[in-house]
């Protein structure tokens, strides 16, 4: 067993590769494979997002082996490294100089007591991609699918305006590009307004366009503590929240200007800030808009309709129950099940009333052949 001195260096150096990490974030595409990570893992603290994307920048869903076990009946590949993380050690407040936990603290915790963080231990988590076992699906997949409908885009731009008017004091409006000198939208601090491109043809650029100046309005609003950092500087970072916003749902939008983060790595107290505020914001986008899609039905299985079933040919009907089927088995989610099997249930449906149609069919035009007794008529001739 390593010694006391021996684990502390070990977990110095966990935390120095992280520190390394990030300030190798110089460039546009490296920052967008770390902003990749926030929005992957945004329930997790700044600390644990760094040392993830410091050992495994391709991670995108981690667990403790007994957890792959039990909740998602999946094993850990033999011969994996694990993921280093930092746990806390939460204990009940036993003397007034222990800082309690914050709200924060207790909501990322699971816990409402009065409890404190009174240190860290690094265990190890595995990346879905070191285990092996039954598909995993997520609400994020049924978004994902249900977003490629650029319908449904709208709807969701609709329902971020509308709740932002309706419940915060920011107000949301539109004018005309033409309107806007060349902007898709822009953030007004004096008046706390943002306003978009109403004629804007690409429905996706115009939710990210809400994404990032509602970023502005709550990292650079007038009541910010950071509203006089460097124009540069604030681009990027409401561009960092679009992008993750963006990226939790699904969608991408194309290029992102995030040149300006090579100046942040140049000091890592500098950097480090910037990440610490692009995640909160990130963090508070990512409810909103989980909430939202919830909300809308974005995070259930597409619902063939009727009249839809009616039209898919006899190949595609088998095909759809055969891949509903997969998923009933598959999904350890109780909601999602009872989904796919309501859906399974309509096309069996389908199927047997095609099958009765057809035979019935079949029997008007062959007369000649005799239709095999029923078990009533075999007995009344007995």
């Amino acid at each position: 067993m390593p010694s006391k001195v021996e684990t502390e260096k070990w977990k110095r150096q966990l935390v120095e590769n992280a520190e390394k990490e990030i300030l190798k974030l110089t460039d546009s595409e490296k920052f967008k494979s770390y902003l990749d990570t926030v929005a992957k893992f945004h329930r997790y603290s700044q600390r644990n997002i760094d040392l993830i994307y410091s050992q495994n920048p391709s991670a995108s869903q981690v667990a403790g082996f007994k957890k792959w076990q039990n909740d998602f009946k999946r094993s850990v590949n033999k011969g994996e490294k694990g993921i280093r993380i930092a746990a806390p050690i939460i204990k009940r407040i036993a003397a007034p100089i222990i800082k309690k936990l914050t709200p924060e603290d207790q909501k990322r915790l699971d816990t409402t007591e009065e409890k404190a963080i009174v240190g860290y231990r690094y265990i190890p988590v595995f990346d879905i991609s070191q285990t092996s076992g039954e598909p995993v699906l997520s609400a994020k997949d049924f978004v994902k699918e249900n977003l490629a409908d650029h319908k449904n885009v709208t709807n969701l731009y609709n329902e971020l305006k509308n709740y932002l008017n309706n419940n915060t004091d920011i107000k949301v409006s539109e004018k005309r590009l033409s309107e806007l000198g060349g902007a898709k939208g822009y953030f007004q601090p004096s008046t706390n307004e943002i306003v978009i491109g109403s004629d804007e043809p690409d429905n996706a650029l115009k939710l990210k366009t809400l994404y990032h100046e509602y970023a502005h309005s709550q990292l650079h609003g007038l009541k910010s503590a950071f509203k006089d950092r460097p124009r540069a500087y604030q681009e990027t970072q409401a561009e960092a929240v679009a992008y993750v916003a963006m990226q939790n749902i699904g969608v991408d939008t194309g290029n992102y200007s995030l040149g300006y983060v090579a100046t942040w790595a140049k000091d890592k107290a500098v950097i480090h800030s910037a990440l610490s505020e692009i995640q909160q914001v990130s963090n508070k986008v990512i409810e909103l808009s989980d909430g939202l899609t919830k909300q809308l039905g974005l995070q259930e299985a597409q619902k063939e309709p009727e009249h839809d079933l009616k039209k898919l040919s006899a190949h595609d009907l088998n095909k759809s129950y055969q891949g509903l089927q997969q998923q009933v088995q598959q999904t350890t989610n109780s909601q999602q099940k009872a989904q796919f099997k309501n859906q399974l249930h309509e096309i069996h449906e389908e199927i047997s009333n095609r099958t009765q149609k057809q035979l019935q069919a079949f029997a008007e035009q062959n007369p000649e052949i005799k239709q095999p007794e029923s078990e009533l008529d075999q007995s009344l001739k007995r």
